[in-house]
């Protein structure tokens, strides 16, 4: 019988912590509360080819993508960083970095769509990546 709740015990607790790693927390990911804005792919807001980010990767409308501030870099938020927000369906996908004037903030990336990305404006959200 203790064997039984012993065994028991052991196989919530792996239960447990395999679904705290695998959904966004504060207790087994990366966490920061940053400021959210939004950006476009149109030539005023970008170095050349609207559709090229700064690792090189490609951005086309619809895509669940980000840019990150660099300081956010240093923190492991790479290229091709899995990025949960606060609020959002995720996850978004690390494919930009941001000018070095900003610091503690990611862009969600609008596609084309620049009235969208007025309306959504500046906002604060915790994110998560691992």
């Amino acid at each position: 019988m203790k064997r039984a709740l012993i065994l028991l015990s052991a196989g919530v607790l792996v239960i447990a912590l395999g679904y705290g790693m695998s959904q966004p927390n504060r207790l087994f990911w990366n966490s920061l509360e940053v400021s959210v804005t939004a950006y476009n792919s149109t030539p005023a807001q970008t170095d050349g080819d609207p559709h090229r980010a700064a690792w090189n990767n490609r951005l086309k409308p619809g895509m669940k993508a980000i840019a990150v501030s660099r300081d956010l870099i240093e923190l492991g938020l790479d290229n091709q960083t899995k990025v949960w927000i606060d609020g959002f369906d995720g996850p978004y996908i690390v494919l930009d970095k941001m000018n070095q004037r900003f610091t503690q903030r990611i862009d969600i990336y609008f596609g084309m769509n620049v009235k969208a990305a007025r309306r959504f404006g500046e906002r604060t959200a915790r994110i998560y990546w691992r």
